[in-house]
């Protein structure tokens, strides 16, 4: 399905981007803009005092977000609405005719985002997260769920973003103990106002929410990760830290976990199995708003629908040209996939060996490709990053993986977080695409690209840019090469866009179409040949994270569009390492805005 340029959304300057960022504050009008969003920049930090560790500024003048969380109650989020609101009219009041092209596009995608959070924090219930920079990519009409809330965030954000190397910094962790334990207090008064107006998670959400929820209030507390976490990397710092942790974490936080719990179980006894929000008050409204923001087009459901059935038939096309090649000729691509997928020789083993061994190829990819990007960027960034296995408490609901740029200063590498709960879901011919995704030249380079940006542009992403560049990242693996000699690792490759193309067709299906889990779980696994448990956790985060899945084919798809315009419009001047610079160096921007800096980057080729 081709979308046309009248289903973007407008920005809201008259925006014309120079893909080289010309100099900034070049006139009076930019410094004051400028200035202006360095405010702002500041004012979100105090809103979510995490980013500021996420990105290692957690220091000097800012050294007082070290000790300090979101507020997450609900008085806490309207606080947060209203400064938003407040911002909207400061920008609403800059004129932008007075502004350099550079500091325009700064404007434009400042209030861009602020518009789309406003319009979720109007909504009365969920959480909206877009200005949240480390969960940006979604939004979700529940509070707590598999892959929502403070129990599940909090430690893994503690023990990987926040900094030991003093007394300071381990008081600093101790404070955010205590911070964490009244977030589990807010989310549970949120709870129950959200149960209040009928709004409570599918009963199968509920169900992997309190399993997980239990394994993190469980075993002894002395053993919990944010105790241990903390002890360990005080054990040369006099205070008996791990023991003032424990003693936080047993007075305060497992009986914010007690609450949470038993109004999770009140949520459970009224659950039903309905999986789309089409259920919930306003539902129809809400799905709109997940979809804007999810992708920045104005696109229907129905358009969103139809163009992942024309995408996934052009992709298993291709497919089935090549499962042929191999002799897998009888079935659907779906069936032969699915029958690929049960070929032990792709696999690893289910055992501690097998996650090595899982571990030792994906760094094997990554050397790999490393090697081969300076045929594909002019301007390289360092891809400072290291691959974990997430904490078994977040595995069963979490994704498969998930990856992101680190620190500033680079202190703090780049993580690429990989599931190990499930090992069957894993093949030699669908890991590497996963790693090209998360980490290089996916989500980890792409994101060091806006640490040369201001402040405020770092702390803003849009789901349909940042994952449409991870899947055109997998993309660019194949043109590097990496799958010349691998016809099966094409047929991974291929059926990693193809899941994404499913996604549109679940997503909306699920939430405007009124589909079961059911029914979704099977179209998915059957169409696409994935397996069913990776399917399920998907089809769960869709349920959880509504129109999120949606960003990911739509900003492909758009990024595509502009390349072949490019060098329609270019010809033996069409350069990739230059297209891909002005994709990348740009920042995170709304499609529109985006297609805005392609065609400046065009009229200066030529």
């Amino acid at each position: 399905m081709t979308t046309s340029r009248r289903d973007f959304i407008v920005g809201t300057g008259a925006a014309i981007a120079l893909a080289n960022l010309p100099a900034r504050a070049a006139s009076d009008g930019d410094t004051a803009a400028e200035k202006l969003l360095g405010e702002f920049a500041e004012e979100m930090l105090v809103d979510y005092p995490e980013t500021a560790s996420s990105l290692g500024i957690d220091k000097d003048k800012r050294v007082a977000l070290k000790s300090k969380l979101t507020d997450r109650s609900a008085a806490g989020q309207q606080a947060i609405a209203k400064r938003v609101a407040k911002r909207i009219e400061r920008l609403k009041a800059i004129d932008t005719a007075r502004l350099s092209d550079a500091t325009r596009i700064d404007v434009d995608v400042v209030r861009t985002a602020h518009e789309f959070a406003a319009a979720g924090f109007a909504m009365p219930y969920g959480d909206s997260a877009l200005l949240n920079t480390s969960y940006a990519y979604r939004n979700a009409p529940y509070v707590v769920a598999q892959n929502t809330g403070a129990f599940l965030e909090i430690p893994s954000m503690l023990d990987e973003q926040h900094t030991v190397e003093n007394a300071a910094d381990a008081d600093a962790y101790l404070a955010r103990l205590e911070a964490y334990a009244g977030q589990l207090d807010g989310e549970t008064g949120r709870l129950k106002s959200a149960a209040a107006q009928n709004v409570i998670a599918p009963d199968f959400l509920l169900d992997k929410t309190l399993a997980q929820i239990k394994i993190a209030r469980g075993g002894k507390i002395a053993d919990w990760s944010i105790v241990q976490s903390l002890a360990r990397r005080t054990k040369n710092i006099p205070g008996g830290y791990g023991a003032k942790a424990e003693k936080i974490a047993a007075d305060k936080i497992a009986p914010a976990l007690d609450r949470q719990i038993a109004e999770l179980e009140a949520h459970r006894k009224r659950a039903t199995s309905d999986a789309g929000v089409w259920k919930l008050p306003r539902g129809d409204e809400y799905y709109a708003w997940a979809l804007r923001t999810g992708t920045t087009t104005q696109m229907t459901p129905d358009q969103i629908h139809t163009m992942g059935q024309e995408e996934l038939r052009a992709l298993q096309s291709e497919m089935d040209g090549i499962l042929k090649k191999q002799g897998l000729t009888q079935g659907t691509v779906g069936e032969r996939m699915t029958a690929l997928g049960k070929d032990q020789r792709y696999h690893f083993a289910d055992s501690d060996a097998g996650r090595a061994k899982v571990m030792e190829y994906l760094n094997g990819r990554i050397t790999d490709i490393r090697k081969r990007l300076p045929r594909a960027f002019a301007t390289l960034v360092p891809g400072n990053m290291e691959i974990k296995r997430m904490a078994p408490e977040v595995e069963p609901g979490a994704p498969g993986a998930y990856g992101g740029a680190g620190t500033i200063d680079g202190k703090v590498p780049g993580k690429f977080w990989i599931n190990l709960g499930t090992m069957g879901n894993w093949t030699t011919y669908n890991l590497a695409t996963l790693a090209y995704h998360e980490s290089i030249p996916g989500h980890v380079w792409q994101g060091e690209y806006t640490f040369k940006l201001p402040l405020m542009r770092s702390l803003l992403s849009f789901n349909a840019y940042t994952e449409g560049w991870a899947l055109y990242a997998e993309q660019l693996a194949a043109e590097l090469g990496v799958y010349d000699n691998d016809p099966v690792g094409r047929l991974g490759y291929l059926q990693s866009i193809a899941f994404r193309a499913c996604r549109l067709v679940v997503d909306t299906g699920l939430h405007v179409k009124r589909w079961t889990r059911q029914h979704a779980i099977e179209w998915f696994a059957t169409t696409n040949g994935s397996s069913l448990g990776e399917v399920t956790s998907e089809v769960d985060r869709y349920c959880a994270w509504p129109g999120q899945a949606c960003g990911y084919k739509v900003g492909h798809s758009e990024i595509n569009r502009l390349r072949t315009k490019a060098q329609k419009a270019l010809g033996a001047k069409f350069d990739l390492r230059q297209f891909d610079d002005a994709l990348v160096i740009g920042g995170g921007v709304p499609m529109v805005v985006l297609a805005r800096n392609i065609d400046a980057f065009i009229a200066k080729q030529k």
